[in-house]
């Protein structure tokens, strides 16, 4: 990112996820990048990648953080981060927290996640990767949450899928708890969560939210 928007956006998140690492210092030191997350399949919110960068003649992990998610909110991109921070835990504990190529969250991943403070719930079919950050937590990291809320000015927007007379065909599935299927626009989704009122948990995008790569 370029401009001074951008570049002030990621010295809050550098700032945020040194908060995180301030109440757990397991939690590894990242390089914090902001790129698109709708490439592909899908809408990406974020993204851990242990030593995807040379630092000082060692390597560092990287966190994406999806240019498209930062319109969720102050707290909605903390959530991100913890998520994040979550797989860093379990990477420097040698945990096993995914399977399927990142996809599925399994329960080693949701425990190291509620040791962080998140609530989590099981989202077919990619598991314990439903996360987000309770009253409680937004109290913990309210100075983070601040700075958030007032560098949040921008956002990217998502891609165009899809020629005309194709655009049902390629917006993305979306499941929840039964599972149940249905296509929503990305942007849609971002704007609330829709919930199925069969079983009262929400959609989730069925190929990547939040997952690693």
């Amino acid at each position: 990112m370029t401009g001074e928007a951008g570049s002030g956006l990621v010295a809050v998140l550098e700032r945020s996820w040194e908060a995180i690492r301030e109440r757990c210092g397991e939690v590894p030191e990242v390089v914090v990048v902001v790129a698109a997350g709708s490439e592909g399949k899908g809408l990406k919110l974020g993204h851990f990648a242990a030593s995807r960068w040379h630092l000082d003649g060692g390597q560092r992990a990287e966190v994406l953080v999806g240019g498209e998610g930062l319109r969720r909110g102050a707290v909605d991109v903390l959530g991100t981060l913890l998520h994040e921070a979550a797989h860093g835990l379990a990477q420097v504990r040698g945990v096993r927290d995914t399977s399927r190529g990142g996809r599925y969250h399994n329960r080693r991943y949701r425990s190291v996640a509620e040791e962080l403070g998140l609530e989590v719930v099981e989202t077919p079919p990619i598991g314990w990767s439903g996360t987000t950050v309770p009253p409680a937590m937004v109290a913990a990291y309210k100075g983070a949450v601040a700075e958030l809320d007032e560098a949040l000015v921008l956002w990217r927007v998502a891609e165009q899928r899809g020629g005309r007379g194709s655009r049902s065909r390629n917006l993305p599935v979306c499941v929840c708890g039964c599972p149940r299927r249905i296509r929503v626009a990305a942007a849609t989704l971002d704007l609330a969560p829709i919930v199925c009122g069969a079983c009262d948990q929400p959609f989730a995008i069925e190929d990547a939210s939040e997952v690693d790569d």
